[in-house]
């Protein structure tokens, strides 16, 4: 992260971040950094979700240490260049409020690290507990049955990846209706060396998928409601609305992902889907003979939903 302009750099440091003394240590950096972020009121959400470990990680990625190694730097001297260095982590995640992901340029989910930028949502579905938890799948369906998965609104692809590794004889297709999402999707492909595993699809939901059943189809769409599209901190103005915003109630993509998802599902064939807390609830006001089974977790909410093929024949038939 070296510059060219470090006296640009240095002078938007002090005239907008910290006063004398400058930190000497990496800790001492790393406190610095915490501090700003706490007293900015930075939103954590699509981050570490604490300052101190937020800071921690931006750290790491100025002075290229690595995450594991931290806690045995901190009494260590920091750079010579660190004024420098910092200047850009302060002015993009604090003045900016430009996600840590987008700085860094990579995101973890499943264990996984994954590139990311501002073409694509920061990894945080919900879908990630199933794989966390012991039974994953297996409680959810029959996997060794499992030949072909749809990873549908994939974004970076993260999804794609970690189904494809958890499900090694499965074909994934991963599709989105962005363009530039896709492009990162196929960077993560690579990364993974999954080319001959995953298939990239542009399609707007279902419409270039004519003809293909899968036994898995796997969704965190659009499902943000347009009152909690206006009111969100402005480190979500900096991720694509596109995969975001999904109109008045944040139903605009969900309703016709479960009209249109028994027609590419296979017999007994699974849907899982991700809308959040909110839309759950106006799913289940819209709804209330909804057969989706809501799946629980640890920290008490769900916001995601089970349904197979059958329900939704039947729940299609009556709405």
């Amino acid at each position: 992260m070296e510059t060219d302009e470090n006296s640009t750099c240095y002078s938007n440091f002090q005239n907008t971040l910290i006063t004398e003394p400058q930190p000497t240590t990496i800790g001492g950096w790393i406190n610095l950094l915490a501090e700003q972020i706490q007293k900015a009121e930075v939103c954590l959400e699509n981050g570490s979700q604490e300052p101190y470990l937020e800071a921690e990680y931006l750290i790491c990625y100025a002075f290229s240490i690595g995450f594991n190694e931290i806690d045995k730097m901190v009494d260590q001297p920091a750079p010579r260049s660190a004024a420098n260095l910092m200047a850009h982590i302060f002015d993009k995640r604090i003045k900016e409020r430009l996600p840590a992901a987008y700085i860094t340029q990579e995101a973890f989910f499943a264990g996984y690290s994954f590139f990311v930028d501002p073409r694509v949502l920061i990894p945080r579905s919900r879908i990630e507990n199933i794989f966390d938890d012991e039974e994953g799948f297996d409680g959810l369906l029959d996997c060794d049955g499992v030949a072909r998965i749809l990873d549908l609104c994939t974004g970076s692809g993260c999804l794609a990846v970690t189904l494809a590794k958890t499900f090694p004889q499965a074909m994934v297709d991963a599709s989105d209706i962005s363009a530039k999402a896709l492009e990162v999707a196929a960077i993560n492909r690579a990364k993974f060396a999954l080319e001959k595993q995953i298939t990239l699809i542009e399609s707007d939901l279902f419409q270039a998928l004519t003809g293909r059943k899968y036994e898995l189809i796997v969704s965190n769409p659009p499902y943000v409601a347009k009152a909690t599209m206006d009111g969100l901190p402005p480190e979500y103005r900096h991720e694509p609305a596109l995969a975001l915003a999904a109109g008045e109630q944040g139903l605009d993509t969900v309703l016709p992902l479960l009209q249109q998802a028994a027609d590419h599902l296979t017999p007994g064939g699974l849907l899982v889907c991700e809308v959040g807390d909110e839309t759950q609830e106006i799913m289940e006001q819209c709804w209330p003979e909804f057969p989706g089974q809501w799946l629980m977790f640890h920290f008490g909410g769900s916001g995601l939903f089970v349904i197979n093929r059958e329900q939704l024949l039947a729940w299609n038939s009556l709405y």
